[in-house]
């Protein structure tokens, strides 16, 4: 048996008996009992990071007489309502839509969770929708064809249905324009329309958006998709055989996640696929060579998007195979290192920002507060921001990125906030979801027609290695500070 004292806000509880022989979620529970503080939002510092549920309390190594400290808030005291109770049921179904907490599930209409599972992740973010709410046939920019226009126009209305409504909704004129713009969508087996392919679709409805919501002007920083999703890249393109040596620049809107018997985290894979072999003619020569390229991010979105590569091409059967290999992914994504040396310098700053503030909230003093420091914050906090999520375009050149507000910074780090998950052996077959996390924090399963609670430890385990649902593509937010 030991005794620790524990300090939570402003007070101390001394004399505080721990049984080594139970887990540490009783430990959690006498603390509830003291502070109030639920226990499953009790976060209590020890060696090694936070006390876990079902820790081993000889591998953490508490000492008797120790202090810890804990974080969390309590529960409020319930109070007596001022109004009279109105049932759910009674309520309009928008307020009802609103009370819920998630919005409305999406019928199928036959093999289409592929593009149901598209529509709930995309639908999950805030500043798409706002950019879709502003759109209209006045805005449409000249370049943008009748049915990129009606499909915009379709999405907008779409994600206004599944806010205002509890019942699931029938995504019936989205289907149809989706079909027009993108006939291959249309293809039938047996008189029925075929499973298709989630990133494919994803990735049409994206470069649509994109070209519709771009402002007549057509200027970089009026392309409101780019600065959500798109990631600029810089790469090297180096030939070994005769030693020539170029760079190139490009924009893509997600990065791959390449799989192979090495790869068992999603860190390895998207090194893997940052880097390549391709072959071109090569002027030294006069012949074809194999080049490799290496790329790394030159500047970051808002949501960066990751598409796991789990389908190729199996001549033997000629169709899509999957590649079931299990592979993990974190909740909270760090890709600095993925960067190029001119973005990593202008993150060093916000990084160092983020730590000092999430030290502080452990009671832990600043590691630096030179002269320095300061100036590359100063220096970080003057680069001229845009309402697209990005820098300005000079600043990107350079590698900066910052929020729409301004005086805040992207740090490299980044939080899961969907997850699309195929299950079966073929793209061609099976079945997809979304997996979507909303303001409140709460995960929800968006399987068709029927949204439902998850939890959030669960959803780090749709990893693959099974025939039970595995990540195909993932979105992660990213974290700002103040500077």
């Amino acid at each position: 048996m030991l005794t620790v004292s524990v300090k939570w806000q402003k007070k101390v509880f001394e004399g505080i008996e721990i049984d080594v022989t139970l887990p540490p979620y009783v430990f959690k529970a006498q603390l509830y009992d003291l502070t109030g503080v639920p226990p499953e939002r009790q976060k209590i510092m020890v060696k090694g990071g936070l006390l876990k549920d079902d820790a081993d309390w000889s591998a953490i190594g508490v000492k008797d007489g120790q202090k810890l400290m804990m974080m969390g808030t309590a529960d409020e005291i319930v109070k007596a309502p001022e109004k009279a109770i109105v049932f759910a049921e009674d309520l309009p179904e928008e307020e009802q839509a609103t009370n819920l907490g998630y919005s409305a599930g999406l019928v199928n209409l036959g093999n289409t969770c592929y593009m149901n599972s598209t529509v709930q992740c995309l639908k999950s973010v805030p500043e798409l929708k706002s950019a879709l709410s502003n759109y209209s046939l006045a805005g449409r920019s000249n370049d943008v064809d009748q049915t990129s226009h009606m499909l915009t126009v379709a999405t907008r209305e779409l994600f206004g249905d599944l806010d205002r409504s509890v019942n699931a909704v029938s995504p019936t004129q989205f289907w149809m324009t989706l079909r027009k713009k993108f006939p291959q969508f249309s293809q039938l087996q047996n008189g029925m329309h075929m499973q298709q392919d989630a990133e494919e679709c994803w990735t049409q409805l994206l470069y649509t958006l994109s070209q519709s919501l771009k402002a007549p002007a057509s200027s970089e920083d009026s392309d409101a998709v780019k600065a959500l999703f798109g990631v600029n890249l810089r790469s090297r393109v180096h030939c070994q055989e005769s030693g020539e040596e170029s760079s190139e620049t490009e924009s893509v809107y997600s990065l791959k996640c390449h799989i192979s018997h090495e790869v068992n985290h999603l860190h390895e894979g998207l090194k893997h696929g940052l880097k390549g072999e391709l072959e071109k003619t090569s002027p030294a020569l006069g012949r074809t060579a194999v080049y490799l390229k290496e790329s790394l991010i030159d500047s970051l979105p808002r949501y960066l998007t990751v598409q796991f590569v789990r389908f190729f091409w199996k001549r033997e059967t000629n169709q899509k195979a999957k590649i079931l290999r299990k592979v993990d992914y974190p909740l909270e994504l760090d890709i600095f290192d993925l960067c190029s040396e001119d973005l990593r310098k202008k993150l060093e700053a916000p990084r160092q920002k983020l730590r000092d503030e999430e030290g502080k909230k452990l009671g832990l003093q600043p590691k630096s507060s030179s002269k320095d420091s300061d100036v590359k914050m100063t220096d970080a906090a003057e680069a001229p921001s845009n309402e697209g999520g990005e820098s300005s375009t000079a600043a990107q050149q350079e590698g900066a990125s910052s929020s729409s507000e301004k005086g805040t910074h992207m740090t490299g780090i980044y939080d899961l906030v969907t997850v699309l998950t195929h299950k079966g052996r073929s793209a061609d077959s099976g079945h997809y979801v979304a997996w979507v996390k909303q303001e409140s924090g709460k995960w929800i399963q968006y399987d068709d027609s029927h949204p439902s609670i998850q939890r959030e430890e669960d959803i780090t385990k749709l990893s693959g290695g099974g025939d039970w649902h595995m990540a195909y593509i993932i979105m992660y937010k990213a974290r700002f500070v103040s500077m």
